[in-house]
């Protein structure tokens, strides 16, 4: 992987933002050419450094409006099960986000679902019907004060 230097994080903090910004607009921004500018993204691409170009979509306007965070806590813990586990969360198309995290938990979830009642079906699904889950616990978000996926680069 190249290093990154000043032009690749000007780049990327407008990419951050907005990444439909034409990339004549963002040479003209950061001091360089079009095609330097299209270079640069397809190398960070490349690298793995810009994973994907998303867009982000307001959870509410499209019938998702309950946001749950789950702490889940396993029995086992051996190599071959939590790789059960990041695979069994990562194809939940319930589970918008999840970590395999440090401390008590063994995974941290954010979970985006239409209801209550689609939620305890998750839990029926997923954590119930999985001997190695010991317990989970839930956290209900009652306001979102801020999300996003942008890096203070």
């Amino acid at each position: 992987m190249t290093p990154l230097d000043a032009f690749d994080l000007a780049i990327l903090r407008i990419l951050q933002r907005d990444n439909t910004s034409p990339q004549r607009q963002i040479g003209a921004t950061v001091n360089l050419s079009a095609p330097s500018v299209q270079r640069r993204i397809r190398r960070m691409e490349a690298d793995g450094v810009i994973t994907s170009n998303v867009a982000v979509i307001d959870p509410d306007k499209v019938g998702l409006p309950l946001t749950i965070f789950v702490q889940v806590e396993l029995v086992s813990e051996t190599p071959s099960e939590i790789d059960l586990m990041k695979r069994r969360f990562r194809d939940a198309p319930e589970v918008q986000q999840c970590f395999y995290v440090t401390g008590e938990a063994d995974f941290m979830l954010v979970v985006v679902v239409e209801s209550m009642a689609a939620y305890e079906t998750f839990t029926r699904q997923v954590f119930f019907q999985d001997s190695n889950v010991r317990k989970f616990r839930t956290f209900v978000s009652m306001d979102a004060v801020k999300t996003g996926t942008g890096l203070n680069i």
